[in-house]
């Protein structure tokens, strides 16, 4: 699982786990690092979608994915979440972890029945 804090994955800045986000200046400065970095080489590099207001709403969405997930309540659910999409698959934003880590913490909790 993922131990690390800070995770370096190509881009620029450190991805940082949301639960050992300590709200300091410089974790702030660095998480829009790796957001801007990581929207623009998902919009501008792999899809050709490289607009400026695609960019900001994207930027936006995985800002106020990150702010929620520093209150998830599930650790290891969310490390699945982040080993998942940021190593096995690299599609590691922020919206994409709140998005699996909702889906698995839900089905945690059901059971296949008739």
């Amino acid at each position: 699982m993922v131990s690390m804090s800070f995770l370096s994955f190509g881009a620029t800045a450190a991805f940082i786990h949301p639960l050992d986000f300590d709200g300091s200046d410089a974790q702030k400065n660095e998480v829009i690092a790796y957001i801007q970095s990581r929207v623009k080489k998902d919009y501008c590099q792999t899809v050709d979608m490289c607009q400026e207001s695609m960019l900001r709403i994207m930027e936006n969405e995985n800002l106020d994915a990150f702010k929620r997930l520093t209150q998830a309540k599930n650790r290891d659910v969310l490390n699945r979440a982040i080993h998942d999409y940021c190593g096995t698959v690299d599609m590691c934003t922020y919206q994409m972890i709140e998005m699996m880590y909702k889906e698995n913490v839900k089905a945690s909790q059901q059971q296949l029945s008739w």
